[in-house]
């Protein structure tokens, strides 16, 4: 585990497969980093759950084992990263120069996309750029429902939501996609309860290692395990009677789903290695990106535990559906990121201010600041076109299809595709017809761990059809 208590320099987690490239650039930039290397996406986040606090910085390739020709790995990291650490800034620095990647290494969110070769001093001063919007961001964070920016009917629902549930007892369960904002959903409920003043302890599911999931929740005393070498507390007895926030409740191992089940329902726990019984008063409160519902489908999350946490359940929504409010938060984060580098704002013309308005952000709000922080760096104090904001969007993900679930009933499908068609604008079959194929690819590829034998089986299709498919789509891209 690496030492980062006796030094005061940030952590910069860099991912790359090139030992060549990773030792050049932990010399250059270990004068100013703790630099920490990894040469796989699995070895990264190993890695990360061995840390007590998560690197502040990651410089992530896009191509690494065991597919290094192709960027998937780097884009699975760069969402496993932000699981792990949202406040994480990631820079890809990647030999695939090719203009999809990057958008669509922004739209995952990712902070900025730099080509190889990158001089080590240019890639200091990036580094240190977004070290220091990181730092403005959590410096910045308001409270309560005052951190929820936006008028339209959905934020006003959720907002009514947390201050309806705020002072409840009960646990409550917090559903959005990835970038959504859920973590600040759960921090005005806590805000805006009698609970305030108490501690406000969050841990995430996904960035701890199953095995420390249990000694991390409930405690341990001496001599439990190997390493235990004192008793010590966990987040039900250190949070009191204030509020613990559990981030992505869905990657939980069903072991320890029965033993929050039990706190849940009579706040008995014991520390792992001992018998005496213990009671915790916290609230909890869980979020997740996934459809819990499928989970427990799949035999992978309790129902019992899912109805005990959803007693009360808040569904975040997606910046595609907060249309007005896309102008809202471009001024707000605009104000903010212009003031905190002391640059003058940038504004968007009548083009810019349509394609903005258009674009779905598939990356949520996360994607939105990260554009916003970009364009504040490149445009200080200057009036942007459409031209000029075009490629900062990942337009291809955001053309939306209407859902990958498609109806067995012909009509209905009729009528999905007729809605959609009405709704989206600039819309193209090609394109519509491509996301489709990625999507289901991708799909298959992350349910069979990247197995391309029984990827091809999911998808009803041969092996090599499917290889031959996956070049043709790289090639696109």
């Amino acid at each position: 585990m690496a030492d980062t208590t006796t030094t005061h320099k940030p952590t910069l987690l860099i991912v790359d497969d090139d030992q060549l490239i990773t030792d050049t650039l932990a010399f250059a930039l270990g004068r100013d980093f703790d630099v920490l290397l990894s040469d796989s996406r699995s070895h990264a986040i190993s890695l990360l759950r061995q840390l007590a606090t998560p690197p502040q910085l990651a410089l992530v390739d896009l191509g690494l084992p065991p597919v290094p020709h192709r960027p998937d790995e780097g884009f699975a990291l760069i969402s496993d990263l932000l699981a792990h650490s949202p406040s994480i800034k990631i820079l890809v620095l990647s030999g695939q120069n090719d203009a999809a990647n990057a958008r669509h290494a922004r739209t995952l969110g990712a902070a900025e996309f730099v080509a190889k070769p990158c001089d080590p001093e240019n890639l200091k001063k990036i580094l240190m750029h977004a070290l220091q919007f990181r730092d403005a961001e959590l410096r910045g964070a308001p409270d309560g429902t005052d951190a929820l920016v936006g008028r339209s009917p959905a934020m006003e629902k959720l907002r009514s939501q947390i201050s309806q549930y705020a002072d409840s007892p009960f646990p409550a369960l917090i559903e959005g996609e990835s970038g959504s904002g859920k973590e600040m959903v759960a921090n005005a409920l806590h805000r805006m309860s009698s609970r305030r003043e108490k501690p406000f302890l969050a841990l995430n599911c996904a960035a701890i290692s199953p095995t420390l999931v249990e000694p991390t929740l409930f405690g341990y005393v001496k001599g439990a395990f190997t390493g235990a070498a004192a008793n010590k507390s966990g987040y039900f007895e250190d949070a009191g009677d204030g509020t613990l926030f559990l981030d992505e409740i869905g990657e939980l191992p069903l072991e320890l789903q029965a033993k929050l089940l039990r706190v849940l329902e009579n706040g008995e726990y014991q520390r792992v290695g001992e018998t005496q019984r213990r009671y915790s008063r916290a609230r909890v409160i869980a979020a997740t990106n996934r459809d819990l519902r499928q989970e427990i489908k799949k035999g992978h999350f309790r129902a019992d535990l899912y109805h005990r946490l959803s007693v009360f359940t808040i569904n975040v929504p997606p910046l595609r559906d907060m249309e007005d409010d896309k102008g809202l938060l471009l001024e707000h984060f605009c104000r903010f990121y212009a003031d905190q580098a002391r640059l003058a704002p940038f504004a968007l013309d009548d083009s810019a201010a349509r394609l903005w308005r258009d674009y779905h952000f598939p990356g949520n709000v996360r994607e939105l600041r990260n554009i916003v922080i970009r364009l504040t760096t490149k445009y200080a104090g200057q009036r942007l076109s459409a031209a000029e904001l075009e490629p900062e969007l990942d337009v291809e993900a955001g053309a939306h299809a209407p859902d990958l679930a498609m109806p067995a009933d012909p009509d209905a499908l009729v009528e999905q595709a007729q809605r959609h068609l009405q709704r989206e604008r600039g819309f193209n079959l090609d394109n519509m017809l491509k996301a489709w194929e990625h999507g289901y690819i991708e799909a298959a590829m992350k349910l069979t761990r990247g197995n391309v034998s029984q990827a091809a089986k999911l998808l009803g299709i041969n092996r090599t059809t499917l290889y031959s498919r996956m070049e043709s789509l790289q090639k696109q891209h």
